[in-house]
């Protein structure tokens, strides 16, 4: 079994930034993919940006420039780098891991973390 923990999330004024942290824990043999999701309230839950454990991180449009997703792979944790924040940005924010568990692949979320911007 796989948890992901977050962590980071919180109340921040429009302009300001918060980093939040995804922690990946539980008999994992190789981690494939993570990846931030967000969803507003009343709203479908879209993916902010993903990376690929060597590559290249994707971001959507509406945070590209603002919003930045980095990891520490001996430490099975990815974060996410918030600048900028506009009050569009609110939202429970959701880790994902595509990860393989002995010889099983499978997908996984955690909890969520909310992120509030508001003056």
């Amino acid at each position: 079994q796989v948890q992901l923990v977050e962590s980071g999330g919180g109340l921040v004024q429009p302009g300001g930034s918060l980093r939040l942290s995804c922690a990946a824990s539980g008999n994992i043999l190789a981690i494939h993919f993570m990846a931030w999701y967000r969803q507003a309230l009343g709203k479908e839950r879209d993916v902010v940006t993903g990376i690929s454990i060597g590559g290249r991180a994707r971001y959507a449009d509406s945070v590209k420039g603002r919003f930045t997703i980095f990891g520490n792979n001996t430490k099975n944790t990815v974060f996410l780098q918030m600048n900028s924040l506009v009050p569009e940005d609110t939202a429970v924010y959701y880790c994902n891991a595509d990860v393989t568990v002995q010889s099983i692949r499978g997908d996984y979320w955690g909890q969520g973390t909310q992120v509030t911007v508001s003056s």
